[in-house]
């Protein structure tokens, strides 16, 4: 593992990248916003290639990211009218999507410095603690991030958090991904194991649950990304392409595989297996199709929806969820 700096705060903090690497991957994190900025894989043709988007300095993810790579709390995805009620009391988070609060706020956990530490030779450690009152947030939240790579062509993104007063926690990790590590996504074939997915209103806000069949939204079977991505269905031209939660199927096991992505020309699949109930699948139309976002979370508004499963984190309990990317080809 190396660690090296990779540029400064605007207050001055120093912001290091620790690179390593373990079963044919490379992995390259920042410890502003535990962002991944690089990560290699193997191909069936030609040299190891980065498939994720980002930048090779500081400075763009200051105001040009659309959260590339970055760890996203205190809770990932929208918050309806940037509030919620919790024993009662009502609590007012920041409204950086007006009217809505959406990824943790204006300088959400994609933003802050967090502590690194590494864990042997393939895995590194964040922590932060995000206090009181951040972002609007009753509680303080201690929070470990753990990234992992195995010797099978996985990373596992393991999360645990603490409070010391009832608050909401979902995080989640937003790497836009591109297995042929160039040009758009839209050839890149595409699986979700989701019967149901959450249609959303003209804030991406949801409105309830649907069944995928018979929609552009079914990806129950492989197909690509762009295939039906300009058909005329409400959901799709309400947000120029998918930025949906899909409602993933469970079986028990303690992983439950939620997609499965290919690209044809480089050879090169990925797996997401997940403990999250929900997978936030977005086409990545802000950035040119250029890279595609599957989004392991609870479901957006959860706060806000009791018929969802829960989201708030009570003292004296822990916050734990796990992810795993898996590369083959």
């Amino acid at each position: 593992m190396t660690r090296r700096p990779f540029g400064s705060m605007p207050g001055g903090a120093s912001v290091e990248i620790l690179t390593f690497s373990a079963g044919g991957l490379e992995l390259g994190v920042i410890t502003y916003g535990g962002i991944i900025v690089s990560l290699s894989a193997p191909g069936t043709r030609g040299a190891p290639t980065n498939v994720v988007l980002g930048f090779d300095r500081l400075e763009p993810y200051f105001d040009s990211s659309p959260y590339f790579g970055a760890i996203v709390g205190r809770y990932a995805n929208r918050i309806e009218g940037a509030r919620f009620c919790i024993d009662g009391v009502e609590h007012h988070v920041t409204p950086n999507e007006p009217p809505n609060h959406l990824h943790g706020g204006l300088l959400g956990f994609d933003k802050r410095l967090w502590q690194a530490e590494a864990s042997g030779d393939a895995a590194v450690i964040l922590r932060r603690q995000s206090a009181a009152g951040e972002e609007g947030y009753p509680g303080t939240v201690d929070v470990e991030v753990r990234y992992l790579l195995g010797d099978r062509g996985d990373l596992t993104v393991e999360y645990e958090a603490g409070a010391d007063a009832p608050t909401h926690v979902n995080l989640t990790q937003h790497s836009y991904f591109n297995l042929r590590g160039t040009g758009d996504v839209l050839g890149h074939d595409l699986s979700i194991n989701a019967n149901t997915y959450l249609p959303v209103d003209a804030h991406l806000m949801p409105v309830g649950v649907a069944p995928v069949a018979g929609t552009p939204f079914d990806f129950r079977e492989p197909s690509a990304i762009g295939k039906r991505i300009g058909d005329n269905h409400e959901q799709l031209r309400r947000g120029g392409g998918y930025d949906h939660n899909f409602v993933l199927n469970q079986n028990g096991a303690p992983l439950v595989l939620a997609a499965r992505a290919s690209e044809a020309s480089s050879g090169r699949t990925l797996e997401v297996s997940t403990t999250e109930p929900g997978l936030q699948f977005y086409s990545g139309q802000a950035v040119g199709h250029r890279g595609f976002c599957l989004e392991p979370q609870h479901y957006p508004n959860s706060p806000n929806r009791p018929e969802f499963p829960p989201t708030l984190l009570r003292p004296g309990e822990r916050y734990r969820s796990r992810t795993r990317y898996t590369f083959g080809r």
